[in-house]
């Protein structure tokens, strides 16, 4: 469901010291160990205006991130090193290894030269499960779909989305995507991140995950959502990147009945939330966007607003 890198040959060269006023920017996983920070301060030559100048620009930070269960590392992704605990949730859950979050006993970050090691600990028949899928793989994966050895498995139904009633007002879903550009710190800071939002009408934005791959902030918000025991059925995901089926499948699997986007979804998008009877909205930006699947959720919800 996304693109992976192998474990081999992905260390960067080395990470500059940041100074002592960017350190408070650094998250850390639940076990206390620092992390990595999220951004870094560097210089850069700088032309605008017709002239030259040198000055500093935070950029954000990009490192090999594994997922490893059972002492056995499953896929290797690129990302941003925050918020790594929902990092963990949100994959395992949106690569089939775990139907709920309950079935992760344990995660623990571990630093190593290259970037962050996450070892998770699996329920026992959970990790079975797991491991007798692996011995079921032909092959290591050499495409951009971690786990997946076929075309059907990477084009898999999607659950149907729960019928109970969730209706949502065009000022909310509004609302919902204003909140979502105005609170992201770190795409603030280096014009340079995704965001993955969840949006409960009455609430607001209860929680908001950055990163630099757009499918690795949508896991992270789904473990944010997860782990605060938040019901996705209430809400709304909203998010800053373009909507592949793979956002769709996310979404769908999370459970949240209506997905929306600042950019137009693809093709076989649409027609995946069709089939999972997912509300699909697009081109959302500023007071203005467009309904794609679903419209009902959003054309009641108003006219119960007005009532």
């Amino acid at each position: 469901m996304r693109n992976c890198r192998a474990s081999r040959g992905a260390s960067p060269a080395s990470w500059k010291q940041r100074s002592d006023a960017d350190a408070h920017r650094a998250r850390s996983s639940e076990s206390g160990r620092a992390m990595i920070p999220a951004s870094r301060m560097i210089a850069s030559d700088q032309f605008r205006a017709g002239q030259w100048t040198a000055g500093p620009r935070s950029v954000p930070e990009e490192i090999p991130v594994a997922f490893s269960y059972g002492g056995s590392t499953h896929a290797v992704m690129m990302a941003t090193p925050t918020d790594l605990d929902d990092f963990a949730v949100g994959f395992s859950l949106a690569e089939g290894i775990i139907e709920r979050a309950e079935q992760i006993l344990s995660i623990e970050a571990v630093e190593v030269d290259a970037g962050i090691d996450l070892q998770i600990t699996l329920e026992v028949d959970t990790a079975e499960a797991l491991v007798s899928r692996r011995r079921r793989m032909a092959g290591p994966v050499g495409c951009g779909l971690c786990g997946i050895e076929s075309i059907e498995q990477a084009t898999r139904s999607v659950p149907l989305i729960a019928e109970d009633g969730f209706r949502l007002s065009p000022r909310d879903l509004v609302e919902a995507m204003r909140l979502l550009g105005a609170q992201q710190v770190l795409n603030r800071e280096t014009r340079a991140v995704h965001g993955a939002g969840f949006y409960i009408p009455g609430r607001g934005l209860v929680a908001l995950r950055e990163d630099v791959g757009r499918h690795n902030a949508l896991d992270k918000l789904v473990g944010a959502v997860l782990r605060g025991g938040f019901n996705p059925a209430t809400g709304l995901v909203a998010v800053t990147s373009r909507l592949s089926v793979e956002m769709v499948q996310k979404a769908a699997i999370l459970g949240s009945p209506i997905l929306a986007a600042i950019s137009v979804p693809t093709a076989l998008a649409i027609r995946t939330a069709e089939q999972a009877g997912l509300t699909l909205v697009g081109i959302a930006r500023d007071d203005d966007f467009e309904i794609f699947t679903r419209a009902d959720r959003l054309i009641a919800g108003a006219a119960s607003h007005v009532a």
